[in-house]
């Protein structure tokens, strides 16, 4: 009783309007969510929405997907999915594949597909089995009816819809509760591990054994002097620096290993090395500002008490601009090449650069990649029409009656090309028996 009792509450979920309204709700938490930023801080939904950023906090529309309610949301609607498929859909799938003979007219209602030769005197199951083969029809016999279908592939479609659509959602969910997204911004040559977060699921775990090493960065540039594109060389070790993986990656060519995968993002230049003298080394950093709309980077060092001299780069390819503190070029150098100033030599011996990386595990993706897949190949399926026909066999001749689900009109351009080859046979036939009846004579 208690079975029964749930299995009649559950198949209340599969119910069309109940469906409809749930999918709804979805809709509009995911039109809510990209109406208002997600993972702000609070001064930044206080500034924005001074009237409204309390309640944004408190319900959680600062980060729709991740709150409790949207996900019990997207479950209702998964289990609703389930529910209507094994209670509606694979019985209908069932239901279809019976084979369903008819011995009497009145079974139907209405006829609307004729064959004008199927009333002929010579008529036999024969002549229309296998012209109902030759349209790719599955036959099936029994006395004195025939019962044929063809297109039971698409009475599938819905149920790889109702799959797919689950295992969207159901690998969206995993997302949320799994995944993690972290933000890295490393030195050229650097060894590092994953520790600056910016999104971790519930269960989401960061690999502890394995760190990372940026072997190399640099920048391709077009002519007139704007970046083409930038790389970054990364290795991937074990705690015992046995090395796992290694790959140059750019925007758009991340490096994947597991379920870890690293994006070139960004890049920025962090400071310069000089060498002064012959044992006094100094590493200044780099502050980034705009010269006649062109972006550069500037770092000074005190050649006296009085006196400065700057490094300006305007990119990673180009020399090294040598300036005095009144903004005047004294020379431009190249790195590792000797230069005096005041009779003291510098040489610069590199321009410290990082690389912006953001490192992403998901392991619900290849969930969500799979389910659009399958909507994707059960859309074209579910064009599919299924039809189905009868013929049995009356007191004077053959009865024939029709259907389908979809496109009428290819259904009615088989019933032509089934009478046409029907006739074929049918004048075949009639020939044999002339032969005979004429040996016979």
């Amino acid at each position: 009783m208690a079975k029964n009792f749930i299995w009649k509450s559950l198949k209340k979920l599969a119910n069309l309007n109940v469906a409809i309204f749930v999918l709804s709700m979805i809709i509009f938490c995911c039109v809510l969510g990209s109406i208002i930023e997600q993972d702000k801080s609070f001064v930044y939904y206080q500034f924005n929405y001074p009237n409204y950023y309390s309640y944004i906090i408190v319900m959680g529309l600062d980060h729709v997907f991740r709150t409790s309610w949207f996900i019990l949301i997207c479950s209702v609607f998964i289990l609703s999915l389930l529910v209507c498929t094994f209670s509606t859909q694979l019985p209908s799938l069932k239901n279809a594949r019976r084979w369903k003979f008819v011995y009497n007219k009145r079974v139907f209602n209405t006829n609307k597909y004729y064959l004008n030769n199927l009333n002929n005197d010579y008529s036999s199951f024969t002549n229309i089995i296998y012209s109902l083969i030759r349209l790719n029809f599955f036959v099936f016999c029994r006395n004195n009816s025939l019962y044929s279908y063809k297109g039971l592939y698409g009475r599938i479609a819905p149920i790889f819809v109702h799959f797919s659509i689950i295992a969207i959602l159901f690998g969206s969910v995993c997302s949320l509760l799994s995944s993690f997204v972290v933000q890295e911004i490393v030195p050229k040559g650097e060894i590092f591990h994953l520790k600056n977060i910016v999104y971790g699921g519930f269960y989401s775990q960061l690999p502890a054994d394995v760190i990372f090493r940026v072997n190399d960065f640099y920048i391709n540039y077009n002519f007139n002097g704007s970046i083409k594109q930038f790389f970054s060389s990364l290795s991937v070790y074990f705690h015992n620096y046995q090395v796992l993986f290694s790959k140059i990656i750019s925007v758009n060519k991340p490096l994947r290993f597991f379920s870890v995968t690293f994006y070139q993002t960004d890049w920025q230049i962090d400071a310069i090395r000089v060498n002064i003298g012959v044992n006094y080394s100094i590493q200044k950093k780099f502050v980034k500002t705009n010269i006649n709309r062109k972006n550069c980077w500037i770092s000074s060092i005190s050649v006296s008490r009085t006196n400065n001299i700057c490094f300006v780069i305007f990119s990673l390819d180009n020399n090294v601009l040598v300036c005095n503190s009144h903004g005047s070029i004294l020379q431009q150098v190249k790195i590792g090449e000797k230069f005096y100033i005041n009779n003291t030599s510098f040489v610069i011996q590199d321009i410290m650069s990082s690389t912006g990386l953001q490192v992403k595990v998901d392991p619900g993706i290849f969930l969500v990649y799979f389910g659009f897949f399958i909507m994707i190949l059960s859309t074209f399926i579910s064009y599919m029409s299924y039809s189905q026909v009868w013929i049995y066999n009356s007191i004077e001749s053959l009865e024939f009656c029709g259907s389908t689900n979809r496109a009428s009109l290819f259904f009615e351009q088989d019933i032509v090309y089934l009478d046409k080859i029907y006739s074929y046979y049918l004048v075949s036939m009639n020939k044999q028996i002339i032969k005979v009846h004429t040996v016979l004579i």
